[in-house]
């Protein structure tokens, strides 16, 4: 009996090896996607607004699936729903590759992006005992930061040499993804769905978003998190136009730019695992501010060296201020409605500020607003919500 637990338990170990194989690559590959579709609508000569308008299509499945994919991803073997995910990434590399708009290829890959999110962050625990969880959560947002580091600066540099290669490294990153899910060893299903009636599954999500919204504390975190990474997708699309305009950089050296501000949210997630506590999350939303500020201060900048420490402090403050909101978040989750609909009302909700922000940058630039102007209000309107959040929910801290 005890051998066969010690050689569950390596199985196991070796799934989890896999597991982050798998990850880094799928992540890696829809970093360089996106930079790949910029260059190529580029050389479709697009409307410039049709490049923001690639996260629209991208994250709107994440806003449609949220009600269903927790469920699914809980109901089957997660390796299983991490390879079709993959399976569906690939197809809409492929797509694009073929042909078919960069809008819509890119929409299919959201597919497969929202499919895959529940069961990444599921399969952990299935995978290894407790007191590796949190090394091993270390260890998959380290390789997904690198991930985005790297897919920017790779399909950055590929892309601008020819979209088609790069989509065609892209798509084998994507394949490779799915055989390292393979090779991620099945585990007993213990979550199978009380029912498959849709309508269910919208009613019982709907009621977990109303519950998390209506706590104080879910609702900062929530606030807080969708502000996050609405305004972090959002600000690589206005770094790279930034830096077209101001530093008259190609789409090759502003993908390193955009890079500098995952590094700095690498630096701040390590400062703020070590040095913040989750009581104080309230007290330091004023660094949310100075992050708007930095970002309004881009207007003045004119060398690439300044923009690069501009946009490391901006990735550092941001590190600082989410990671303790990301801990509120899934405290007030799993003890409000559970984790798993708590994943799933937490990426509703982000990839709606996603949706709303990007939407707001390309009604901006559709309508030829300067970019210094759309940065400095982008800036502002970063700095004033961090402020509002501050004096409203400072009762709630305490």
């Amino acid at each position: 009996m005890q051998q066969k637990l010690s050689n569950q338990s390596s199985v196991h170990s070796r799934g989890f090896y896999f597991f982050l194989s798998a990850q880094f690559l799928s992540a890696l590959a829809d970093n360089a996607l996106l930079f790949a579709a910029i260059a190529l609508l580029a050389n479709m000569q697009a409307p410039e607004w049709h490049q923001p308008l690639l996260l629209q299509f991208f994250v709107i499945s994440y806003i449609f699936l949220a009600p269903f994919v927790g469920a699914i991803a809980d109901a089957f073997p997660k390796s299983n729903v991490m390879f079709f995910s993959n399976a569906i990434k690939l197809i809409g590399s492929l797509a694009m590759l073929a042909g078919v708009p960069p809008l819509y290829s890119y929409g299919i890959v959201g597919i497969g992006a929202a499919s895959y999110s529940p069961a990444k962050y599921g399969i952990l625990t299935e995978l290894l005992p407790s007191k590796e969880l949190v090394a091993a959560n270390g260890w998959v947002e380290g390789l997904t930061v690198a991930a985005i580091i790297l897919g920017a600066i790779v399909g950055g540099i590929f892309a601008n040499f020819s979209p088609q290669i790069a989509i065609i490294i892209i798509s084998f990153l994507y394949l490779a993804a799915a055989i390292c899910n393979r090779y991620i060893p099945f585990v007993p299903i213990d979550h199978k769905l009380n029912t498959k009636n849709p309508i269910y599954l919208l009613k019982d999500f709907f009621i977990s978003l109303k519950k998390l919204w209506a706590d104080p504390l879910g609702q900062l975190s929530l606030v807080v998190t969708t502000l996050f990474w609405g305004a972090g997708a959002t600000l690589r699309l206005v770094v790279i136009a930034w830096a077209a305009f101001a530093l008259s950089f190609g789409l090759d050296k502003a993908t390193m730019l955009t890079a500098m501000v995952a590094l700095g949210v690498a630096i701040g997630s390590v400062i703020a695992a070590k040095y913040i506590k989750m009581k104080d999350a309230v007290n330091i939303l004023i660094i949310g501010f100075f992050m708007g500020v930095l970002v309004c201060a881009m207007i003045f900048l004119s060398s690439w060296q300044s923009a690069a420490f501009n946009l490391l402090l901006i990735g550092i403050f941001s590190g600082i201020l989410i990671v303790p909101m990301n801990a509120l978040l899934q405290y007030r989750g799993h003890k409000l409605i559970g984790a798993g609909h708590s994943i799933a009302v937490q990426n509703f909700s982000e990839n709606l500020g996603i949706l709303i922000l990007s939407g707001a940058y390309t009604f901006m630039v559709k309508h030829s607003l300067p970019i210094n102007g759309i940065v400095f209000i982008f800036g502002l309107f970063v700095a004033l919500t961090m402020i509002i959040a501050l004096i409203y929910y400072e009762d709630a801290g305490n």
